[in-house]
């Protein structure tokens, strides 16, 4: 049996999804130390001729108590139930064939028949050392990378983003940082709705009621003033509504003057929206809106009627599903009967171009859980196509106020996300202010750190399908699970490096003594674990919760051991432990889409 399930070449760089990683044992420092024990745990079911059921297979796990080992397995208590027979008998005849001594001091068989087993000192200093030396932290990379596009954000033009779009705009921005991290392939793209219905009434307002210099002072407000007047416009008068579709008709038929309107929208809607993404540190590697793919809408429509797939019913085109049960009564509309397009065409033509242009291997979709029932059917029609790249919706729920109803202003609109962040920021500063030391200047920079780093953890530390409750006070707080608690961390790491004169040089001479160093030290290998774990269910609050919990493990080890006060191995021992937690933190935030400050 192969022990190693990844494969190493020093790097993590791709530049085309048929790289691989050639050499296949890379060190033991840069194993993790779950998937090892998993893979002899499996080794000593073999050698002790133990038949397992199909499917089963053999894990280790975090050990849930960790006064008994740091990883544990439940394997023998489920073979013993199946089997009827002894679990604890079982346990020892499996840890008789484990061959895991330069792994583990101690394994143990507690309780009803856990196998426990306690990471020896050895392997820890040598794990920590590469934390503190490699560039990628010990974390290795995955076995089969793969090109997965990921599509996230997706804002409207000439509308302004708001709080409704933080979730699909964090969560997605931090899914491709721990993917690239990895070793995937990732290409992001912002699928904008550059074009639809709404454009009607927008050509219309520019023509009749727009006001220059407001457009020229702010271009989302009076574009948005616009659409909202002729909007109730079309309420009160039905030959306004008309005048909408005439004016949408002539844009979808290439007329030049709405085109050109068309364009000087789009124009200052990305505008704008690279303005938003640059504060948030988030980057796309494309904008393909729907207008990119109009030109092939009909083709789709064809092939699918031509291939039997699509069938007209009542004047529509639509793809049937009979054959599941949760989608035979509900068809994918691909032509509506006055001869338009809707959303599932222009995504199928998405599709076909990640797909053949892009050679995705796996698409994400990072959109809320209200558009399930889309994904459940534009991936029923892509597989009826023959298509056999991995599409995964990676839903989510809403941001509510305090009052638990979705968080809107007083007046019932959504909340911008301007506004948010400059809200957020500005009371970050507020906070700053207080502290002694720093010059303006810091200060500014502190607050803005600190502010769109707690509106984004405030997202990231919740389970994605979680409604959770916007709250200021929380996420702004130095106590508890929050981005200021963690960036607090990272300073204090820092400061004891401030504090050593003339610097110091950190050797391979590390002897872990004291509880509180071993907690810390465990904690902090597990790092790759985490990132890996992050990837199979799309849940970034894993890599959020396992950062608090280093956060919190180095502030115990902070109290309970001394550091510059501690002499020879002890205290270069502190000293690694300090950078690691520091090199962790740092790159863990960073993964999230959250920056340090050195100070604080």
């Amino acid at each position: 049996m192969q022990e190693w399930a990844f494969h190493w070449q020093g790097k993590l760089a791709l530049t085309s999804p048929q790289d691989t990683f050639a050499t296949p044992c890379p060190p033991f420092s840069l194993t993790m130390f779950r998937s090892l024990l998993t893979t002899r745990l499996q080794s000593a079911f073999e050698s002790a001729k133990i038949d397992l059921p199909g499917g089963f297979e053999p894990m280790v796990n975090l050990a849930a108590d960790t006064r008994y080992g740091d990883y544990q397995t439940n394997a023998a208590m489920i073979l013993a139930k199946q089997a009827k027979t002894n679990p604890r008998v079982l346990a020892q005849q499996i840890a008789d064939h484990l061959q895991v001594s330069d792994l583990c001091e101690k394994i143990s068989i507690d309780g009803p028949g856990f196998l426990n087993f306690t990471i020896s000192r050895t392997a820890l200093a040598t794990k920590l050392n590469t934390i503190r030396t490699d560039d990628h932290l010990a974390v290795p990379p995955v076995s089969a990378p793969k090109t997965i596009i990921i599509d996230f954000s997706a804002p409207n033009i000439a509308k302004p983003m708001h709080v409704g779009h933080i979730r699909s705009t964090i969560i997605g921005d931090c899914l491709t940082r721990v993917a690239k991290f990895v070793g995937h392939r990732v290409i992001t793209d912002n699928h904008i709705g550059d074009w639809g219905t709404q454009f009607g009434m927008i050509l219309h307002g520019w023509k009749t009621q727009l006001d220059q210099t407001a457009l020229a002072r702010d271009p989302i407000a009076e574009l948005v003033r616009t659409y909202k007047s002729v909007n109730a416009a079309t309420q009160a008068d039905p030959a306004v509504l008309d005048t909408c579709r005439r004016e949408l008709v002539k844009l979808q038929q290439g007329d030049a003057e709405n085109l050109s309107i068309w364009r000087k929208c789009v124009e200052m809607s990305l505008s704008q929206l690279q303005k938003i993404y640059a504060r948030l540190d988030i980057h796309f590697d494309h904008f393909l809106g729907e207008s990119h793919y109009n030109d092939q809408l009909a083709g789709i429509v064809s092939k699918l009627l031509s291939a039997g797939i699509a069938r007209e019913s009542e004047g529509a085109i639509c793809i049937f599903f009979d054959e599941i049960p949760e989608l035979a009564d509900k068809p994918c509309i691909i032509r509506k009967t006055d001869g338009g397009y809707l959303y599932a065409t222009t995504d199928l033509a998405t599709i076909d171009h990640r797909i053949d242009e892009w050679k995705a291997d796996e698409i994400w979709y990072v959109v809320g859980a209200p558009q399930s029932l889309h994904f459940q059917q534009l991936f029923a029609a892509t597989a009826k196509r023959g298509q056999t790249a991995r599409m995964v919706h990676i839903a989510f729920g809403s941001i509510l106020g305090a009052d638990g109803k979705m968080f809107k202003t007083r007046s019932g609109e959504s909340v911008g996300l301007i506004e948010v962040l400059d809200e957020a920021t500005e009371r970050a500063l507020t906070v700053v202010n207080e502290r002694e030391g720093l010059s303006d200047e810091e200060k500014v920079t502190i607050a803005d750190v600190i502010g769109i780093g707690a509106v984004k953890y405030a997202e990231l530390s919740q389970h994605r399908m979680t409604d959770y409750k916007f709250s200021w006070d929380k996420m702004l707080s130095l106590q508890g699970n929050t981005a200021p608690y963690l960036i607090n961390a990272y300073v204090r790491t820092r400061a004891i490096f401030r504090k050593l004169e003339g610097g110091v040089t950190l050797t391979e001479e590390i002897e872990i003594t004291d509880p509180a160093e071993r907690t810390l030290a465990i904690k902090l290998t597990q790092l790759a674990e985490t990132l890996h774990d992050v990837l199979v269910d799309h849940r970034p609050n894993l890599l959020a919760t396992y950062l608090y919990e280093v956060a919190d493990a180095y502030h115990g080890f902070y109290e309970a051991c001394p550091v510059l006060r501690a002499e020879g191995t002890m205290r270069n021992t502190r000293l690694v432990l300090c950078e690691a937690t520091s090199r962790v933190l740092k790159t863990g935030l960073g993964l999230l889409g959250i920056k340090t400050t050195e100070r604080m």
